[in-house]
Protein backbone atom coordinates (compact mmCIF):
# COMPACT_ATOMS: atom_id res chain seq x y z
CA UNK A 1 0.00 0.00 0.00
CA UNK A 2 1.29 3.47 -0.92
CA UNK A 3 0.97 5.94 1.97
CA UNK A 4 1.69 9.66 1.63
CA UNK A 5 3.40 11.63 4.40
CA UNK A 6 4.46 15.26 4.69
CA UNK A 7 8.23 15.47 5.03
CA UNK A 8 11.20 13.33 4.12
CA UNK A 9 11.65 9.61 4.63
CA UNK A 10 12.79 9.05 8.19
CA UNK A 11 10.46 11.70 9.62
CA UNK A 12 8.20 10.94 12.59
CA UNK A 13 5.33 10.61 10.11
CA UNK A 14 7.32 7.83 8.41
CA UNK A 15 7.65 6.01 11.73
CA UNK A 16 3.95 6.47 12.49
CA UNK A 17 2.97 5.20 9.03
CA UNK A 18 4.99 2.01 9.43
CA UNK A 19 3.50 1.38 12.86
CA UNK A 20 -0.04 1.88 11.61
CA UNK A 21 0.44 0.05 8.30
CA UNK A 22 3.36 -2.37 8.49
CA UNK A 23 5.10 -3.05 5.16
CA UNK A 24 3.56 0.02 3.54
CA UNK A 25 5.43 2.03 0.90
CA UNK A 26 5.95 5.56 2.19
CA UNK A 27 5.61 8.39 -0.35
CA UNK A 28 7.26 11.59 0.96
CA UNK A 29 5.65 14.92 0.03
CA UNK A 30 7.18 18.38 0.32
CA UNK A 31 3.95 20.12 1.29
CA UNK A 32 0.88 19.14 3.30
CA UNK A 33 -1.43 20.07 0.42
CA UNK A 34 0.46 17.61 -1.79
CA UNK A 35 -0.39 14.81 0.64
CA UNK A 36 -4.10 15.54 0.23
CA UNK A 37 -3.76 16.09 -3.54
CA UNK A 38 -2.16 12.67 -3.98
CA UNK A 39 -4.82 11.02 -1.83
CA UNK A 40 -7.71 12.60 -3.72
CA UNK A 41 -6.08 11.85 -7.09
CA UNK A 42 -5.67 8.19 -6.15
CA UNK A 43 -1.88 7.98 -6.60
CA UNK A 44 -1.70 6.78 -2.97
CA UNK A 45 -4.22 4.66 -1.08
CA UNK A 46 -3.84 6.39 2.30
CA UNK A 47 -2.01 9.15 4.13
CA UNK A 48 -0.65 9.53 7.65
CA UNK A 49 -0.60 13.05 9.05
CA UNK A 50 0.24 14.57 12.44
CA UNK A 51 -2.78 16.38 13.82
CA UNK A 52 -1.80 17.31 17.38
CA UNK A 53 1.23 17.43 19.66
CA UNK A 54 0.97 17.44 23.44
CA UNK A 55 3.34 20.44 23.64
CA UNK A 56 2.88 22.36 20.38
CA UNK A 57 -0.87 21.83 20.04
CA UNK A 58 -2.90 21.31 16.87
CA UNK A 59 -1.25 21.20 13.46
CA UNK A 60 -3.35 24.04 12.07
CA UNK A 61 -2.84 23.40 8.37
CA UNK A 62 -3.86 19.76 8.67
CA UNK A 63 -6.96 20.64 10.69
CA UNK A 64 -8.00 23.10 7.97
CA UNK A 65 -7.34 20.60 5.18
CA UNK A 66 -9.38 17.93 6.97
CA UNK A 67 -12.43 20.19 6.72
CA UNK A 68 -12.05 21.30 3.11
CA UNK A 69 -10.94 18.01 1.51
CA UNK A 70 -12.91 14.81 0.86
CA UNK A 71 -11.04 12.55 3.27
CA UNK A 72 -12.01 10.34 6.20
CA UNK A 73 -10.12 9.35 9.37
CA UNK A 74 -9.92 5.58 9.85
CA UNK A 75 -7.39 5.29 12.70
CA UNK A 76 -5.29 7.28 15.13
CA UNK A 77 -1.90 6.56 16.65
CA UNK A 78 -0.05 8.17 19.55
CA UNK A 79 3.70 8.32 18.90
CA UNK A 80 6.17 9.14 21.65
CA UNK A 81 8.49 11.82 20.24
CA UNK A 82 12.14 11.15 21.04
CA UNK A 83 14.61 13.70 19.67
CA UNK A 84 18.18 12.65 18.93
CA UNK A 85 21.32 14.51 17.81
CA UNK A 86 22.36 12.75 14.60
CA UNK A 87 25.63 13.39 12.74
CA UNK A 88 27.88 11.73 10.20
CA UNK A 89 29.92 8.75 11.47
CA UNK A 90 33.16 9.88 13.10
CA UNK A 91 31.87 13.32 14.10
CA UNK A 92 32.16 14.12 17.82
CA UNK A 93 29.96 16.35 19.97
CA UNK A 94 32.94 18.68 20.55
CA UNK A 95 33.11 19.32 16.77
CA UNK A 96 29.55 20.60 16.47
CA UNK A 97 28.96 24.28 15.81
CA UNK A 98 25.37 24.08 14.58
CA UNK A 99 22.46 21.70 14.97
CA UNK A 100 19.57 21.88 12.51
CA UNK A 101 15.95 20.76 12.72
CA UNK A 102 12.34 21.83 12.32
CA UNK A 103 11.59 24.91 14.51
CA UNK A 104 9.12 22.92 16.65
CA UNK A 105 11.76 20.26 17.36
CA UNK A 106 14.36 22.91 18.23
CA UNK A 107 11.91 24.52 20.63
CA UNK A 108 11.35 21.17 22.36
CA UNK A 109 15.11 20.77 23.00
CA UNK A 110 15.95 24.07 24.73
CA UNK A 111 17.84 22.39 27.57
CA UNK A 112 20.25 20.81 25.10
CA UNK A 113 21.20 24.21 23.69
CA UNK A 114 21.55 25.67 27.20
CA UNK A 115 24.05 22.91 28.00
CA UNK A 116 25.89 23.54 24.73
CA UNK A 117 26.05 27.34 24.36
CA UNK A 118 28.60 27.18 21.53
CA UNK A 119 26.18 25.20 19.35
CA UNK A 120 23.79 27.28 17.24
CA UNK A 121 20.19 26.15 16.72
CA UNK A 122 19.47 26.42 12.98
CA UNK A 123 15.84 26.13 11.75
CA UNK A 124 15.34 23.66 8.90
CA UNK A 125 12.26 22.60 6.90
CA UNK A 126 12.06 19.07 8.34
CA UNK A 127 13.52 16.94 11.15
CA UNK A 128 14.58 14.06 8.91
CA UNK A 129 15.46 16.54 6.18
CA UNK A 130 18.10 18.06 8.45
CA UNK A 131 19.81 14.67 8.84
CA UNK A 132 19.54 14.05 5.09
CA UNK A 133 21.21 17.42 4.47
CA UNK A 134 24.03 16.76 6.95
CA UNK A 135 24.78 13.35 5.45
CA UNK A 136 24.45 14.38 1.78
CA UNK A 137 26.85 17.30 2.24
CA UNK A 138 29.24 15.36 4.51
CA UNK A 139 29.16 18.13 7.12
CA UNK A 140 31.68 17.66 9.93
CA UNK A 141 30.62 20.55 12.16
CA UNK A 142 26.84 20.07 12.01
CA UNK A 143 24.14 17.64 13.06
CA UNK A 144 20.39 17.27 12.81
CA UNK A 145 17.74 16.63 15.44
CA UNK A 146 15.35 13.86 14.44
CA UNK A 147 14.01 10.44 15.36
CA UNK A 148 15.89 7.14 15.18
CA UNK A 149 14.15 6.41 11.89
CA UNK A 150 16.15 9.24 10.26
CA UNK A 151 19.45 7.81 11.57
CA UNK A 152 18.59 4.45 10.03
CA UNK A 153 17.37 5.97 6.77
CA UNK A 154 20.48 8.08 6.12
CA UNK A 155 23.14 6.00 7.94
CA UNK A 156 23.74 8.70 10.55
CA UNK A 157 25.20 8.25 14.02
CA UNK A 158 23.24 9.18 17.13
CA UNK A 159 25.53 11.34 19.30
CA UNK A 160 22.94 11.97 22.01
CA UNK A 161 19.58 10.25 22.40
CA UNK A 162 16.45 11.54 24.08
CA UNK A 163 17.38 15.23 24.28
CA UNK A 164 13.77 16.47 24.38
CA UNK A 165 12.96 18.61 27.43
CA UNK A 166 9.65 16.91 28.22
CA UNK A 167 9.43 13.13 28.16
CA UNK A 168 5.63 13.35 27.96
CA UNK A 169 5.95 14.49 24.36
CA UNK A 170 3.49 12.68 22.09
CA UNK A 171 2.13 13.39 18.64
CA UNK A 172 -1.27 12.16 17.57
CA UNK A 173 -1.38 10.91 13.98
CA UNK A 174 -4.37 10.21 11.75
CA UNK A 175 -4.60 7.54 9.08
CA UNK A 176 -6.83 9.05 6.41
CA UNK A 177 -8.32 7.77 3.17
CA UNK A 178 -10.24 9.34 0.32
CA UNK A 179 -13.92 9.71 1.18
CA UNK A 180 -16.07 7.27 -0.78
CA UNK A 181 -19.02 8.52 -2.77
CA UNK A 182 -22.55 7.30 -2.10
CA UNK A 183 -25.40 6.44 -4.41
CA UNK A 184 -28.07 9.05 -5.02
CA UNK A 185 -30.41 7.23 -2.66
CA UNK A 186 -28.02 7.79 0.25
CA UNK A 187 -27.12 11.41 -0.40
CA UNK A 188 -28.54 14.19 1.74
CA UNK A 189 -29.25 17.76 0.75
CA UNK A 190 -26.30 20.16 0.61
CA UNK A 191 -27.24 23.83 0.83
CA UNK A 192 -25.67 26.49 -1.40
CA UNK A 193 -23.93 27.96 1.66
CA UNK A 194 -22.36 24.58 2.45
CA UNK A 195 -21.16 24.29 -1.14
CA UNK A 196 -19.59 27.76 -0.93
CA UNK A 197 -17.42 26.82 2.04
CA UNK A 198 -16.66 23.38 0.64
CA UNK A 199 -18.08 21.23 3.41
CA UNK A 200 -19.78 17.91 2.67
CA UNK A 201 -22.93 17.61 4.71
CA UNK A 202 -23.70 15.06 7.40
CA UNK A 203 -23.86 11.41 6.25
CA UNK A 204 -22.14 12.20 2.92
CA UNK A 205 -20.94 8.68 2.19
CA UNK A 206 -18.78 7.76 5.16
CA UNK A 207 -20.55 4.84 6.84
CA UNK A 208 -19.09 2.10 4.68
CA UNK A 209 -15.59 3.38 5.57
CA UNK A 210 -15.95 2.93 9.34
CA UNK A 211 -13.55 0.23 10.64
CA UNK A 212 -14.53 -2.43 13.13
CA UNK A 213 -14.20 -1.46 16.77
CA UNK A 214 -14.69 2.24 16.05
CA UNK A 215 -15.48 4.03 19.31
CA UNK A 216 -14.36 7.60 18.68
CA UNK A 217 -15.66 10.31 16.33
CA UNK A 218 -14.14 13.54 15.06
CA UNK A 219 -16.37 16.23 13.61
CA UNK A 220 -16.23 19.87 12.55
CA UNK A 221 -19.15 22.27 12.67
CA UNK A 222 -20.00 25.94 12.44
CA UNK A 223 -22.65 27.48 14.66
CA UNK A 224 -25.13 30.13 13.64
CA UNK A 225 -24.45 33.65 14.89
CA UNK A 226 -27.24 33.60 17.46
CA UNK A 227 -27.32 33.87 21.27
CA UNK A 228 -26.74 30.49 22.89
CA UNK A 229 -25.83 28.78 19.60
CA UNK A 230 -22.73 27.06 21.00
CA UNK A 231 -24.59 26.01 24.15
CA UNK A 232 -27.33 24.43 22.04
CA UNK A 233 -24.74 22.67 19.86
CA UNK A 234 -22.93 21.12 22.81
CA UNK A 235 -26.16 20.20 24.57
CA UNK A 236 -26.90 17.59 21.89
CA UNK A 237 -24.05 15.55 23.37
CA UNK A 238 -24.76 16.30 27.03
CA UNK A 239 -28.39 15.22 26.68
CA UNK A 240 -27.21 11.78 25.54
CA UNK A 241 -24.36 11.40 28.04
CA UNK A 242 -21.77 11.50 25.26
CA UNK A 243 -18.31 12.47 26.52
CA UNK A 244 -16.28 15.01 24.57
CA UNK A 245 -12.51 14.39 24.63
CA UNK A 246 -11.61 17.57 22.78
CA UNK A 247 -13.13 20.84 21.62
CA UNK A 248 -11.27 23.58 19.78
CA UNK A 249 -12.16 26.49 17.52
CA UNK A 250 -10.25 27.72 14.48
CA UNK A 251 -10.77 30.63 12.07
CA UNK A 252 -12.36 29.82 8.72
CA UNK A 253 -10.09 30.58 5.78
CA UNK A 254 -11.58 33.30 3.58
CA UNK A 255 -14.26 34.20 6.14
CA UNK A 256 -12.89 36.74 8.63
CA UNK A 257 -14.26 36.44 12.19
CA UNK A 258 -16.06 33.20 11.47
CA UNK A 259 -14.96 30.02 13.24
CA UNK A 260 -15.16 26.25 12.93
CA UNK A 261 -15.41 24.08 16.04
CA UNK A 262 -13.53 20.79 16.10
CA UNK A 263 -14.90 18.17 18.48
CA UNK A 264 -13.85 14.62 19.34
CA UNK A 265 -16.36 12.51 21.23
CA UNK A 266 -16.10 9.01 22.62
CA UNK A 267 -18.76 7.12 20.66
CA UNK A 268 -18.75 5.20 17.42
CA UNK A 269 -21.52 4.94 14.85
CA UNK A 270 -24.30 3.97 17.26
CA UNK A 271 -27.83 5.26 17.72
CA UNK A 272 -27.05 7.93 20.39
CA UNK A 273 -24.20 9.29 18.25
CA UNK A 274 -26.33 9.35 15.10
CA UNK A 275 -29.16 11.10 16.96
CA UNK A 276 -26.71 13.65 18.39
CA UNK A 277 -25.34 14.40 14.92
CA UNK A 278 -28.82 14.72 13.43
CA UNK A 279 -29.76 17.08 16.26
CA UNK A 280 -26.55 19.06 15.73
CA UNK A 281 -27.36 19.38 12.05
CA UNK A 282 -30.59 21.16 13.02
CA UNK A 283 -28.89 23.84 15.12
CA UNK A 284 -25.57 24.32 13.28
CA UNK A 285 -24.80 25.98 9.95
CA UNK A 286 -22.97 22.88 8.78
CA UNK A 287 -21.59 19.62 10.19
CA UNK A 288 -18.86 17.47 8.73
CA UNK A 289 -17.96 14.03 10.09
CA UNK A 290 -14.16 13.91 9.80
CA UNK A 291 -13.85 10.28 10.87
CA UNK A 292 -15.11 7.43 13.05
CA UNK A 293 -12.33 5.15 14.24
CA UNK A 294 -10.93 3.08 17.14
CA UNK A 295 -9.42 5.30 19.83
CA UNK A 296 -5.65 4.91 20.22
Amino acid sequence: MKVAIQGERGAFSHEAAERMLPRCTVVPCARSAEVFDRLEAGSVQAAVIPIENTLAGTVAEHADLMVTRDVFIQAEHLLRIVHNVIAAPGVKMASLRRVMSHPVALDQCRDFFRRHPKVDAVPFYDTAGSVKHVMANELRDAAGIAGKQAAREYAGKILQAGIEDDKQNFTRFFLIRKLGRTSGRQKTHVSQKQREVGHPTLNAGYRRMIPRGANKTSIAFKVKNLPGALFKSLSVFALRDISLSKIESRPMRGRPWEYVFYVDFLRGDDEPARNALRHLGEVADFVKVLGIYPAA
